[in-house]
């Protein structure tokens, strides 16, 4: 049949590494994900946030370059990593359920009124909940193609935006979300590394394996 000759819209590829009738993976979509807030503010449920999410960033990674000068070059090696700041924009309504719960969080982080700071960092730290999904939705309940658990969050910025008689846009607010670590959830449910645990090579006591191991 004639539809047999999608299988060839893709890479060609050796027939040992690849199927020859694979075709094209199906990709994820940029417009199918939710994200959940745990711990933000102080009014529960925060699904009102949840819904009015208009666009959330992925998670960044950055590890910092070590160079190691050497006879004629130069060797570089991964050094202490850092995670980006998540850039959040939420579609501000008219009852005010979004600014009153950014507002609850900003006061967990200060007492604007008072000028009184929270005593530690755990009294206002969230955790942020990053979902793609494959756009089931009703009686046919969305699969979770990809999770994130975003943790030990805080609000960094929040800019409530202007308003602008020239244009015919929902108001919103932006937050900058910064965070101390990343972690994802594999199809089994399990808290993975990134992607997948992958075991290190190091001996049960927490040694290297060898001896004189090469940078």
């Amino acid at each position: 049949m004639a539809t047999s000759s999608l299988t060839n819209m893709t890479v060609p590829l050796p027939t040992d590494q690849s199927a020859p009738t694979q075709g094209l993976l199906m990709p994820k979509l940029a417009f199918r994900f939710r994200v959940f807030f745990n711990n933000f503010g102080v009014t529960t449920p925060t699904t009102e946030l949840t819904k009015q999410v208009m666009k959330f960033d992925r998670p960044h990674v950055d590890f910092t370059e070590i160079m190691l000068p050497i006879y004629n070059s130069t060797v570089k090696i991964a050094g202490k990593y850092k995670w980006s700041d998540i850039t959040c924009d939420l579609r501000d309504d008219a009852q005010g359920s979004v600014s009153r719960l950014v507002g609850e969080q900003l006061q967990k982080q200060l007492d604007f009124l008072e000028q009184s700071s929270a005593s530690s960092a755990i009294d206002y730290k969230f955790t942020t909940q990053f979902q793609v999904l494959d756009g089931g939705n009703g009686t046919a309940a969305p699969v979770v193609l990809e999770q994130w658990q975003i943790l030990g969050c805080y609000l960094k910025d929040v800019n409530y935006n202007s308003m602008d008689y020239g244009t015919s846009e929902a108001v919103k607010i932006t937050m900058t979300i910064t965070f101390d670590n990343a972690v994802q959830v594999n199809q089994a449910g399990a808290t993975v590394g990134v992607g997948q645990v992958i075991p290190l090579n190091r001996n049960p006591d927490g040694t290297a394996t060898g001896a004189g191991t090469a940078a």
